[in-house]
């Protein structure tokens, strides 16, 4: 009698493959030591816990490499071993290393800013959040069921929200923390009542199985899981910061310390685009006739917006260079959003995703090497304006030649050779999935931003106004160029890779 009892019971206990979850586990681990460890440690020795915290974000990038061998599932269904809640596939470990990469260059970034700031941020609350949020990014893209999936979106942004206003007694930190706050709680709230929908419709919370029950919804309910379906999305639109949902970008980013701005526009977007395409392509395929007109419009309203918005940046106004990389990464989430527009009409929906998973990669390396070269010129330039860029080849030669080398990325011309490769790959998916409209689109965007980056590189290399200022490179501000410059110029050469190493293998 009581071992029938106990076998319900234990027919509900679940094994937990700790190899598959350590990447998240291991950085949500140390943020929690970081926060007890802040409480003992003095404050002459402050300066170990982001240490810790780059060792830790080392280690759990680190820990990608022996789950690389093959597909890992966890949390699964007792009578279904194939429905789970954590699987790391290869579409989970490229945009954790992504992730874990990204929230590793931003520390080291963070660790130059805390010293500069002389205690005007509290290192052991900045850490542990920086830590908690790359945790949450980190598990999210493993996520395949919708509870998971909203859990790990609130676990990357609410540590985001207090890093923006971690600046104690500053206005505008204030304010772009709240900006962002309102923004995201609502695209949270939106998305919950479409979760909600789609689970009164379809009596799961599970990818794979919202994917074959709601094709067969109940006529009754038809309605209750299209609305379901359309919250969702907008829900993630406003994650990725698509127009119009990007109103908090530009204050965000100039209200934000420059590490955490840096973090926002690589591992935030990762983050968006991530959940973006789980519950498009794989909960959502039946209405790929709904999602994918409504992503190729928003992609080309976007890329328009944002790279207008980057156009129109005057070059003496405070801040205008922090205000243009955050246009233009408005500008180029609209090319992200391309390829999973295009995923509705291919035949090769895995191809369409490998190319913004590819583009991803690019735009997080240059990106953040560009933010980089931003926080040294911030350190002497405070109001750090585009024109305080002129001239820097004179002071600083080797800085300047990167953040040109970023600069040509981004716009996708050589010697950047891994921008032109990965803008190719999104306008080969567009055309192959006959958007010919958009490609046009992208096409007239690309021109657009040409202009304002090689503007900016031309900047670099006049003659500087009165005499040159001098700017002192510090050891982590160095290992985050020299890593990004690395992986820039080491993908130049063999762009292939990018396509290589983006094989999804989402199906």
């Amino acid at each position: 009698m009581s071992s029938l009892a106990q076998s319900p019971a234990v027919s509900l206990v679940q094994s937990v493959d700790w190899l598959a979850i350590a990447p998240p586990t291991i950085a949500a681990v140390v943020a929690l030591a970081v926060l007890v460890a802040d409480l003992f440690v003095g404050d002459a020795r402050k300066a170990l816990l982001g240490w810790v915290s780059v060792a830790g974000l080392a280690v759990s990038t680190l820990m990608l490499l022996p789950i690389l061998d093959g597909d890992r599932s966890t949390f699964c269904l007792t009578g279904d071993a194939h429905v789970c809640s954590y699987t790391a596939d290869r579409f989970t470990l490229v945009i954790q290393f992504l992730v874990l990469g990204g929230a590793l260059l931003a520390a080291l970034l963070s660790v130059t800013a805390l010293k500069d700031a002389r205690r005007g941020l509290p290192e052991g609350e900045f850490w542990f959040l920086l830590l908690s949020s790359a945790a949450g990014a980190a598990l999210l893209p493993a996520s395949r069921d919708l509870a998971t999936l909203i859990v790990a979106l609130e676990v990357a942004s609410l540590p985001a929200f207090a890093l923006v206003g971690i600046r104690h007694g500053d206005r505008k930190s204030s304010e772009a923390a709240l900006k962002f706050f309102l923004s995201s709680v609502t695209a949270t709230a939106v998305s919950l009542m479409g979760i909600s929908f789609v689970y009164a419709a379809t009596g799961t919370l599970y990818l794979t199985q919202i994917a074959e029950r709601v094709q067969g919804v109940d006529g009754q309910l038809h309605t209750l899981a299209q609305t379901g379906v359309a919250l969702t999305l907008v829900g993630f639109a406003f994650k990725t910061a698509a127009v119009p949902f990007h109103f908090w970008v530009p204050d965000t980013y100039v209200g934000a310390p420059l590490p955490v701005a840096a973090y926002l526009s690589v591992v935030g977007k990762a983050v968006g685009f991530s959940g973006l395409i789980l519950v498009t392509v794989i909960a959502f395929p039946s209405y790929a006739d709904v999602w994918g007109p409504a992503l190729a419009a928003l992609a080309a309203l976007t890329m328009t917006v944002g790279n207008v918005g980057a156009l129109r940046q005057q070059s003496t106004r405070a801040y205008s260079a922090v205000r243009l990389l955050a246009w233009s990464s408005v500008g180029q989430a609209g090319f992200l959003l391309v390829p999973i527009a295009a995923a509705a009409y291919s035949g090769d929906a895995e191809r369409s995703i490998g190319s913004t998973v590819a583009y991803a990669l690019m735009y997080a390396a240059v990106n953040l090497g560009a933010f980089a070269v931003a926080a040294l010129v911030g350190r002497t330039r405070t109001l750090n304006r585009v024109s305080d860029y002129r001239g820097l080849y004179a002071s600083n030669p080797v800085t300047a030649l990167l953040l040109a080398f970023f600069l040509l990325c981004l716009a996708g011309l050589p010697p950047g050779i891994i921008g032109l490769f990965a803008k190719v790959t999104v306008f080969s998916a567009a055309v192959d999935a006959g958007l010919g409209w958009l490609a046009v689109v992208m096409a007239v965007n690309v021109v657009i931003a040409l202009y304002y980056y090689l503007q900016w590189t031309a900047l670099l290399f006049r003659a500087p106004e009165g005499e040159p200022a001098k700017h002192l490179v510090p050891a982590p501000l160095t290992a985050a160029m020299a890593l990004t410059a690395v992986l820039g110029i080491g993908l130049s050469g063999a762009p292939q890779l990018v396509l290589r190493f983006a094989d999804t293998g989402l199906f």
